[in-house]
């Protein structure tokens, strides 16, 4: 049976654990020889905490079995993205400024995950500070799709969403600000959730467009996850109490998608879609149908992404370029390009896109869904591609110019970012290639458990998420 528990869920492992059918400590022996088994193909991981692992498996083991009224997630192995500042163990941020460093506090989502009693097994893979749509670093070299190493998983959650689906934990910690959760998910054929603006609190937050969550293979899964760390914190004044609703409950309604109006929008605007993509997100809209939706297309016009993006965060790619070169810190091509282009970025193009850019966003989105329960985009315009495809020429999508694909990647998650709104992006189907693509659902602000519950249901209508890597 120890060759199948890695690919157990978090919610069929908490069952197994309470019958005592199975022990944490076989559940973490599984998933660290499945780590040593795919790690060399993919390179998901920073550092491993084995060691502490199959300790605290021990430790949970004895809790269960005195029979302890313990929570959902006790006992569970996750990995967490290296982004994350994690006490006691190293936390690089991608970076090779930061190699050595060891935080001696933890950020807050984790420390709410380990009081919920998981087992952490290390570190995943992350771009330099989180800031590229691929998993690609100086420190740690480039993360692969577990569908075909080779191919990029995506960023900046590439190591986590690639350590889910290979079998290395049944959930993972990643943090999204444009996508980086979804578009990882959707390269490698995951579950990821980006919360509405302030749901789960992080110390740092600024202007609420980045937030931590959750990455799994089933949507009941990381919803059990975001229930374990959502709510108000002091440190983060966008943060907002706990919602009224339980997103596990959302996640385990019963029933298919009748009387779901869903608006369906194949680019949002930015008229770049790859054609296999285009024509499994057209299949999916029609497996909605079957499973008792309404759908009706809609069009949204948006700020075209790429010059929306280059206004907006343009200036923290040129500010950490400039202090990264200064220290003789070696960084990513792509950034240096990124911070390049910043150069010609005004001061007045910035606070546009600041002050009104984002509520135009907002507003669009809004007038989209008029009508409608939920938003559903594809999570990319294009499946995942081979490494060193993030910087170079112009190139064609399905004839229409498009920018260098580390770019393009993020053009349908950056706007509901900007937006605020909640989003996640489960498993849509595969292309002619074996290469999964994702549905992203896009909700209203503070829908989160409307926008789990929906997702929930087409994928229990369909059957992507139960398919498995040749690894």
């Amino acid at each position: 049976m120890s060759d199948h528990l890695y690919w157990k869920s978090a919610a069929e492992l908490g069952e197994l654990y309470r019958g005592g059918k199975v022990s944490p400590v076989e559940v973490v022996d599984a998933v660290l020889d499945r780590m040593d088994q795919v790690d060399p193909q993919l390179n998901i991981m920073v550092t491993l905490t084995a060691d502490q692992a199959r300790a605290d498996a021990k430790v949970a083991e004895r809790r269960l079995r005195s029979g302890e009224d313990l929570p959902p997630l006790f006992g569970v192995p996750m990995t967490v993205k290296d982004l994350a500042e994690t006490a006691g163990v190293r936390t690089t941020y991608g970076c090779t400024a930061f190699t050595d460093h060891v935080p001696e506090e933890d950020a807050i989502g984790w420390a709410r995950l380990k009081e919920q009693g998981v087992i952490l097994l290390g570190k995943t893979t992350t771009p330099e500070f989180g800031l590229l749509g691929v998993t690609e670093s100086k420190l740690t070299g480039s993360t692969s799709t577990p569908w075909r190493p080779g191919y990029n998983a995506g960023g900046s959650s590439g190591g986590a969403a690639a350590a889910v689906v290979a079998g290395v934990g049944p959930v993972a910690w990643g943090s999204d600000g444009g996508g980086s959760i979804r578009v990882p998910s959707s390269l490698c054929g995951a579950v990821g959730i980006k919360p509405s603006i302030g749901r789960i609190p992080t110390a740092d937050s600024t202007d609420g467009d980045s937030t931590d969550g959750p990455i799994a293979r089933t949507v009941l899964d990381a919803a059990m996850v975001f229930e374990a760390t959502a709510g108000h914190h002091p440190s983060d004044r966008f943060s907002v109490p706990r919602d009224t609703r339980s997103y596990v409950e959302a996640a385990l309604a019963p029933g298919d998608l009748t009387g779901v109006r869903v608006a369906a929008c194949h680019d949002l605007g930015q008229k770049v879609l790859d054609p296999g993509v285009r024509r499994l997100f057209t299949q999916a809209l029609d497996d909605m149908r079957a499973a008792g939706a309404t759908v009706e297309e809609v069009g949204i016009e948006l700020p075209d992404t790429m010059l929306f993006f280059d206004h907006l965060n343009g200036y923290e790619y040129l500010e950490f370029a400039e202090e990264m070169q200064a220290g003789g810190v070696e960084l990513w091509p792509m950034i240096l390009e990124l911070a390049e282009r910043a150069k010609s970025v005004t001061g007045r193009q910035v606070s546009a896109a600041f002050r009104r850019g984002k509520t135009d966003i907002y507003n669009a989105f809004t007038a989209a869904m008029t009508g409608a329960d939920i938003l559903v985009t594809p999570t990319t315009p294009v499946p995942a591609f081979p490494h060193g495809g993030d910087i170079g020429p112009t190139r064609l999508v399905d004839g229409q110019e498009a920018p260098p694909l580390g770019l393009l990647i993020h053009s349908m998650t950056e706007p509901p970012s900007h937006a605020g709104l909640p989003a996640i992006t489960v498993p849509g189907g595969f292309d002619s290639d074996g290469l999964p693509i994702g549905l992203q659902f896009i909700g209203r602000l503070w829908a989160d458990a409307d926008v789990i519950s929906v997702a929930a249901r087409y994928q229990r209508a369909t059957d992507w998420h139960t398919r498995r890597p040749r690894l």
